[in-house]
């Protein structure tokens, strides 16, 4: 598959929530996922209940705050959005350095305790090296992504006042941009009204004439919105001059490669996460529950379409939106007044993705969106959803059970196990050369009718997410298991072009 522009980049996600009253222990639901999901592919995500799939996918549209990790999303500009981290960041720049020099500090001697060990030793201190890298990998990520190479300036002075004064300048234009919403949504509302009148018709010259005048005011908002642009685009002169003098030098360089122009969904407050919602959406696993009993269809579809300003009131120009979303997405008009209890579960599932696509999203989660239902209205659901990502241009993060349903769907398949992703390829590669015991274990379940065989049947049970075992969380199911196994966490690695696994005993491999 040929790899678009990547839309988020997911790093070392970690998801835990606090179980009783008791400190320092947690459901590990997510623990440490890294995976980079591409403009308008499908990845499907497989793995037993209880793995983590749903929690993952809530945690990336920020409904569950992550507790660690990265998650950078590229479907927006950070300087229309101006992040209340970035002014933070460069603000407390000093203290930032100072603890990454702490963190950093730590991490070499304990390396060098880690270089002068026995292989014994070795093996215990594995884990907590690794988790001292990610804590100074962390820090140092947090400051590069936001000034890049001027993390190496002798004189943070300069620095942190023009990337202040850039910080400034994106407030500017995002508060011009805000102002301009209200504006626009007038104007659209008015063309709306004007488009339903003929030239020369009772009250068309009166409405003509207000539309101008909005147009005008539109000019005017787009006028500022250009100016704060132009703004940032003298500061960013400035900050490219100061640039120029590192010109010649290797470790500026390095790290000015690691300037991100990302946004950090998990440092952004709770009205920035809303301001980006509309663009990142989620298709509930259940057509019953997830639908509000006491709301019509109309009500249903329309909520999102208020909430977040694509349209003023429940009008003429709404109900007309609300009627094209369902067309698109195979429901009748005249289930427009109904309630869900009306309906059968296709047909609530085709309201809860209507739901979700009404406010044009880049991404949606369709998490268990066909597992309630009938395997030939599964079959509807899943082309529906083919058809509108070919025409919305949509990407997908698609989470299932079902092996072949994942298989026609997705472009790249990922296989989690309590909490972590243990295998990501291609959506052939994996049921042509899986790589990982626990993806050999699933495809060997799957029921056929092509041969006659026993089904596989992979032994145990998944062990506790608040105790998981010790080095790779597979090994107590594992026939494969080895001494380091039962120690030491395996790297996720790229063994072959786009095949990602973390096992020390990869199968299909010369290793």
């Amino acid at each position: 598959m040929e790899r678009n522009n990547v839309l988020l980049k997911i790093t070392d996600l970690r998801q835990y929530f606090p179980v009783g009253k008791k400190k320092g222990l947690y459901v590990k639901a997510n623990d440490g996922i890294s995976l980079n999901i591409y403009e308008g592919e499908t990845v499907g995500l497989v793995g037993e209940s209880g793995c983590g799939k749903s929690t993952f996918g809530r945690t990336l549209l920020q409904l569950y705050r992550q507790t660690d990790g990265k998650t950078m999303y590229y479907g927006a500009s950070r300087d229309e959005l101006a992040p209340e981290y970035i002014e933070k960041t460069i603000r407390h720049l000093p203290h930032g350095l100072h603890e990454l020099a702490a963190l950093e500090k730590k991490r070499d001697e304990m390396q060098k305790v880690y270089d002068a060990a026995d292989e014994q030793k070795r093996l215990h201190m594995h884990n907590d090296l690794t988790a001292a890298k990610k804590a100074a990998n962390d820090a140092y990520l947090n400051i590069v992504n936001v000034i890049g190479g001027f993390i190496t300036a002798k004189d943070l002075g300069p620095v942190m006042k023009i990337f202040s004064e850039r910080h400034d300048r994106c407030c500017d234009l995002h508060k011009a941009i805000e102002k301009r919403a209200p504006v626009k949504l007038d104007y659209d509302e008015e063309a709306f009204k004007l488009s339903k009148l003929k030239a020369g018709e009772r009250g068309y010259d009166s409405r003509k004439g207000k539309l101008d005048k909005l147009a005008e005011k539109v000019a005017e908002h787009d006028k500022l919105v250009e100016a704060a642009r132009a703004e940032i685009a003298k500061v960013d002169a400035r900050i490219d001059a100061m640039r120029a003098k590192y010109a010649a030098d290797p470790e500026f360089q390095k790290h000015e490669a690691l300037l991100d122009n990302g946004i950090d969904l998990a440092r952004l407050t709770y009205p920035e996460v809303r301001t980006l919602r509309s663009q990142m959406q989620y298709i509930f696993q259940d057509p019953y529950s997830s639908l509000n009993p006491r709301m019509t269809v109309a009500n249903i579809i329309g909520e999102g379409l208020l909430a977040h300003k694509y349209c003023k009131k429940a009008n003429e120009r709404m109900h007309e939106e609300i009627l094209q979303t369902m067309e698109d997405c195979g429901l009748a008009p005249y289930f427009l007044h109904r309630y869900p209890h009306q309906f059968s579960g296709g047909q609530r599932q085709r309201i809860g993705i209507a739901r979700s696509l009404a406010v044009h999203p880049k991404f949606v989660v369709c998490d268990e969106a066909v597992s309630a239902l009938d395997v030939s209205i599964q079959s509807q659901i899943i082309n529906l959803l083919q058809d509108l990502k070919e025409q919305q241009h949509l990407t997908y993060l698609f989470i299932t059970h079902d092996l072949s349903v994942v298989k026609y769907i997705s472009d790249r398949i990922g296989v989690m196990y309590l909490g972590n992703l243990v295998e990501l390829a291609d959506s052939q590669e994996i049921f042509d050369h899986p790589m990982h015991p626990y993806t050999e274990a699933l495809l060997e379940s799957i029921p056929t009718t092509e041969e006659k065989r026993d089904l596989a049947v992979l032994e145990g049970d998944i062990p506790s997410p608040v105790n998981p075992p010790k080095g790779c969380k597979f090994h107590t199911r594992c026939k494969y298991c080895t001494e380091i196994c039962t120690h030491v966490v395996p790297d996720w690695e790229e063994v072959t072009p786009n095949h990602f696994v973390a096992c020390h005993h990869k199968l299909h491999t010369n290793e």
